[in-house]
């Protein structure tokens, strides 16, 4: 099987790889001219040491839009209607394999795609999964979201493997969200350990950011128990306690007292949660939902508050009533 993926990022040719190392024939879109060189060389070119076998590059977006039915999307969702907005893309099916919300729009992946092309099939792969622990083969549990079960089915047979599974799921609103919304309770996780407010006020914060990433889920289309599986609570839960995470290391970094501007120079990586808290805030804010931990977040990483002072107005706060548990 031919796939084309969109963006020569970590996660981008992680999937390539693993594609590659399936049997099926890759060529991966990439803007930047050495990786390009690297992969065509069969070189990974984020991890030294890690062949590439099935896998092509090319800079010629049109030619990868051509060389397959079957498009992964692995673009910073903020880039993605720039680079594909004026792409022929016709009954071209297209698996979206980035987390976010479009900003200013608040938007899903899915939603642009749609308005770039009403025609395209839209599906979805999201759930807890870091590129450098796919590309070394270990063991990942994946979901694939869509409305069309027996072309999820398909896809589901040519991408999985022993270490790569794969689940189905209908609600594509939830599993995109989910992957969307965990990036800003993740900065907040960050921000705390930076501060070093320890291991419970981590766990309280994860617990507390799941019943606003439902809250905020359920209110555009969700269904509540997509977010208590792996692109909810399992995606959660790596990306807010792991030091590979980018969304939890930038908001360490701002608890140790580093800029938002500092911080992303020395992690010089696409932070999507940045980009995901300003579309969270003004749907919170526009639709009335309860959301304080990513509000807190929104008054820090784009308003400049103070990290330590906002951390203990969010403790101050009192619960919403007096059964709220989750």
């Amino acid at each position: 099987m031919n796939f084309s993926v969109l963006g020569g990022g970590r996660w981008g040719t992680a999937l390539a790889l693993h594609l590659g190392n399936l049997g099926h024939r890759v060529l991966v879109f990439e803007r930047k001219e050495e990786t390009v060189r690297l992969i065509k060389e069969g070189k990974h070119p984020h991890m030294e040491g890690v062949k590439l076998r099935g896998v092509d590059a090319t800079q010629d977006l049109d030619k990868a839009i051509d060389f397959s039915d079957y498009i992964i999307v692995a673009l910073p969702v903020q880039a993605i209607r720039e680079v594909l907005g004026k792409k022929a893309l016709s009954d071209k099916r297209i698996i979206s394999a980035s987390k976010g919300l479009e900003v200013g729009t608040e938007k899903r992946v899915s939603q642009i795609l749609l308005e770039i092309e009403p025609s395209v099939k839209v599906f979805c792969l999201s759930g807890p999964s870091f590129a450098s622990e796919v590309s070394k083969g270990l063991p990942t549990a994946l979901v694939l979201a869509g409305n069309d079960l027996e072309e999820m089915e398909k896809v589901r047979k040519w991408i999985s493997s022993e270490n790569f599974r794969v689940y189905l799921s209908t609600d594509l609103i939830g599993v995109e969200l989910g992957g969307a919304l965990k990036n800003v309770i993740a900065i907040a996780c960050g921000i705390s350990d930076g501060l070093g407010l320890g291991e419970n006020a981590r766990a309280s914060l994860m617990t507390r950011g799941l019943a606003e990433m439902v809250r905020l889920g359920v209110s555009l289309g969700a269904k509540k128990e997509t977010f208590y599986g792996l692109s909810g609570m399992g995606d959660l839960f790596l990306t807010a306690s792991s030091p590979q995470s980018r969304n939890r290391t930038l908001g360490y970094l701002l608890g140790q007292g580093l800029s938002v501007q500092e911080a992303l120079q020395r992690l010089n990586q696409t932070v999507e949660g940045i980009h995901t808290v300003k579309a969270v805030y003004k749907i919170s804010t526009e639709r009335g939902l309860y959301a304080p931990i990513s509000t807190a977040v929104y008054k820090v990483v784009v308003e400049g508050f103070p990290p330590k002072e906002t951390a203990l107005e969010l403790l101050r706060r009192p619960p919403q009533n007096p059964l709220e548990t989750l």
